[in-house]
């Protein structure tokens, strides 16, 4: 009778371990975006698969190439007691900086320049594997895993370590660019916000000063007090709609807009909110059944249309609003008409009506702004947007 297991059956159960957790780290990085989050799971994960206790992760700066610790595990107390052992340079960053990590699989076995002339608190660690971490041929950084009683890894080992290496390079670009482009979404709102209080902020603030120096100089003159009281109430009806004005402003910086809705839903809530604020008949029409947009489109197409619906509230003094929204050929239509006061679009002085705002949030999204309209003859707006 056999009292141990079939080698095979051993292998076959090491090698299904093995991929169950190579499949673990590999969805758990695909759902984070943050890279401080990413790096210590996939220290964590490669310790239990491999039986490593102490690992670390260098990182380049993207600009300076210079090296930081960007995540560790476990850390033998004379280096996690001692921040300034963990500066600098040394020698599995040199080697991987000359290009020279080319052990098996490209992951090299090396002493460990920081710990080799230290006596207490190492955990007896000497050597490390260094998992070279590059995304396009570009330099990322170094995996360093560990183990007390550090044993020589076999072929099949220095390949998962590569593959997580593989892996953990792709979590870094990604949690990078994610990061860039929510700086660049950031500056672009910036820079929207600052032209939207110069067009219109600024303008109501120089509208009330106006006014106020009107019912100044009439009181120096000993004008009609009517006059005075008028002027004077000009200039409060400026200060409660330039107040209103850089309330939504503010919202619409800190507002999760559709919160938890799709876009129609989200587009009905809105045209009932400016219908029930402004006394306005606004309709609002969609398909049936709509399918998810990307994020970014569903929220880039609700702020248009919140910014195009404050717009005839504030100027238009219209009676009825339409809102359609509507897929088809690759496409989002988003249209905004209403019968107000109508403008000559090729005489706007300053985007006063905020048609700049409008015309930069669709291309921020792919798309155009079509404006149709003309004095006393209402406005119709009509944003189309790519979806893919």
């Amino acid at each position: 009778m056999s009292t141990g297991a079939d080698p095979s059956t051993q292998s076959i159960r090491q090698r299904y371990r093995e991929l169950a957790i190579l499949n673990e780290i590999a969805q758990e990085l695909n759902r984070q975006v943050d890279l401080e989050q990413a790096l210590q799971s996939t220290l964590s994960k490669v310790a239990e698969l491999l039986d490593l206790r102490t690992g670390w992760v260098w990182l380049l700066h993207e600009h300076s190439g210079e090296s930081y610790l960007a995540a560790s595990q476990n850390l033998p107390p004379a280096l996690a007691d001692h921040p300034p052992r963990m500066t600098g340079s040394c020698y599995c960053l040199d080697t991987y900086r000359a290009g020279d990590l080319e052990g098996a699989a490209n992951v090299n076995v090396v002493k460990c320049s920081r710990l080799q002339w230290l006596m207490d608190g190492t955990y007896g660690l000497k050597y490390h594997a260094s998992i070279p971490l590059y995304a396009q041929g570009k330099r990322l950084g170094v995996l360093n895993v560990a183990s007390p009683d550090w044993r020589q890894l076999s072929e099949a080992e220095l390949r998962i370590l590569y593959t997580l290496g593989e892996l953990l390079s792709i979590a870094i670009q990604r949690a990078r660019l994610f990061s860039q482009s929510m700086q660049s979404g950031a500056i672009e709102e910036r820079n929207r916000l600052a032209r939207e209080i110069h067009d219109t902020l600024a303008q109501g603030l120089a509208g009330i000063s106006l006014h106020l120096e009107t019912a100044d100089a009439l009181l120096e003159m000993g004008g009609d007090p009517e006059s005075v009281r008028r002027q004077v109430q000009q200039a409060l009806e400026l200060t409660r709609a330039n107040l209103e004005e850089a309330r939504r402003s503010v919202l619409d910086l800190r507002a999760a807009p559709l919160e938890g809705r799709d876009l129609p839903a989200a587009l009905a809530g809105l045209c009932r909110q400016y219908a029930e604020r402004y006394a306005l008949e606004v309709h609002f029409e969609a398909p049936a059944a709509t399918p998810p947009l990307p994020a970014r489109l569903e929220v880039g197409l609700y702020r248009i249309a919140q910014e195009a619906l404050s717009n005839v509230a504030q100027h238009a003094q219209a009676r009825r609003v339409q809102v359609q929204l509507s897929l088809q050929a690759g496409q989002a239509r988003l249209v905004v008409a209403d019968d107000g006061l109508g403008f000559d679009p090729a005489q706007i002085v300053q985007d006063r009506f905020g048609l700049l705002g409008l015309n930069e949030r669709a291309r921020l999204l792919g798309g155009e702004l079509r404006i149709e309209s003309q004095p006393g003859a209402g406005a119709r707006l009509e944003i189309v947007v790519p979806l893919a």
